[in-house]
């Protein structure tokens, strides 16, 4: 009984050390084998970097270095000088009969604009006639008054109120035939239509009536204005990061659209007080003698010339490329490849036609490739 008590304590030990080597070799296993493979990074093909068969076909040059001052270049459009804008009244209301000149139509001073039939001057042609007739009669009167008091008939009262009522009957006619010419009418010759010619020489830039139109006296709108144009305005949007780099007095160079190799010359008038809340840019004035290309509302653009100096890279013209609105060269890169860099370019050099300015994306030293039209095809097919 006792050695059968002694085996079965020995079988519980064995299997509690079977189970304890079981799990520290669990434990203990190869976490090299149990690792993940390591990964292989791919490296990603570069969009903007191109190989060529032939690469010494295409010639590079370097880009130099150049010293300027600081350009902002805003848009703008061509408005009329509001000083120089004159509204052309109507003193007489009345049925437009007839309109001599058309929106846009350059006049001079003095030039008949319309013809109007006006009651008015019919009117007033009754009151001078009516004023003509009281003054003959006060005339009269005063007349007789003086011969009576001359041989004693009447007193000097008598003939001092005579005298002032002929004073009062020639002021009443001085008046009404001024009012008549005023309108525009002879006194002496009864017409009761009214011309209404131009105040001032300019062009006609608004026109409020037309032939069987109404027309009433001093009142809005005026039926035509006629602008000055031979000094415009410059309306300008410049942002408000850029304000410190405009100030008043300063010089301009403005560029038009329709004539890009005519440069007019400016300065800047007024920047305005008032911001626009949506885009942040403040209003800027320029002030442009009108040598007769600039029309109302033309887009111009206009460079304001800095006070401080920048550097500049200057490149062959030919080797920028503008696709899509935008500028780009093609840079040499290692390995005879070229790579395609997108720039901020400026204008042709005035001095020499052949040299661009580029205002950021490239730094001198670098080579370009000259004739970048030339590989853009290549690289196209």
């Amino acid at each position: 009984m006792k050695r059968k008590t002694i085996r079965i304590g020995f079988l519980l030990i064995s299997i509690s050390s079977l189970v304890a080597l079981g799990g520290c070799s669990r434990v203990h296993g190869d976490d090299a084998a149990e690792a993940p493979p390591p990964a292989q990074v791919v490296p990603g093909a570069d969009a903007s970097l191109f190989s060529v068969d032939r690469p010494e076909q295409y010639p590079l040059a370097a880009a130099v270095s150049r010293s300027s001052t600081s350009e902002l270049v805003v848009t703008g459009t061509v408005t009329p000088d509001v000083s120089r804008n004159v509204p052309v009244v109507s003193l007489a209301s009345g049925r437009v009969m007839a309109i001599h000149t058309r929106l846009g139509d350059t006049v001079q001073k003095g030039q008949k604009l319309m013809t109007i039939r006006s009651d008015d001057v019919s009117g007033g042609y009754s009151n001078y006639k009516m004023a003509v007739a009281d003054e003959i009669l006060a005339r009269n009167q005063y007349e007789r008054a003086k011969d009576l008091y001359d041989h004693g008939a009447i007193a000097l009262n008598d003939l001092q109120v005579a005298q002032d009522t002929e004073d009062k009957a020639k002021v009443a006619v001085e008046t009404a035939a001024e009012h008549l010419r005023l309108l525009g009418n002879n006194p002496d010759k009864i017409n009761s239509i009214v011309d209404i010619f131009a105040t001032a020489s300019g062009v006609i830039t608004d026109q409020q009536v037309t032939a069987g139109s109404l027309v009433q006296a001093y009142n809005t709108p005026y039926p035509f204005t006629i602008s000055d144009l031979s000094s415009t305005w410059i309306l300008c949007d410049v942002y408000e990061n850029d304000l410190p780099n405009v100030r008043l007095g300063d010089p301009a160079e403005i560029r038009l659209n329709a004539y890009p190799n005519q440069v007019l010359k400016g300065s800047v008038s007024n920047i305005g007080a008032i911001m626009d809340p949506s885009i942040r840019t403040a209003k800027v004035r320029i002030e442009v003698r009108n040598p007769g290309m600039l029309r109302i509302g033309m887009f111009v653009s206009a460079t304001f010339h800095g006070r401080s100096m920048e550097t500049h890279t200057i490149v062959p013209a030919s080797a920028i490329l503008h696709l899509h609105d935008r500028d780009f060269v093609y840079v040499a890169a290692p390995d005879k490849k070229f790579r395609r860099v997108e720039v901020v370019s400026g204008d042709v050099l005035p001095d020499n036609m052949s040299l661009q300015e580029i205002k950021s994306g490239l730094q001198p030293g670098q080579q370009v490739v000259t004739n970048a039209l030339v590989l853009d095809h290549v690289l196209a097919q």
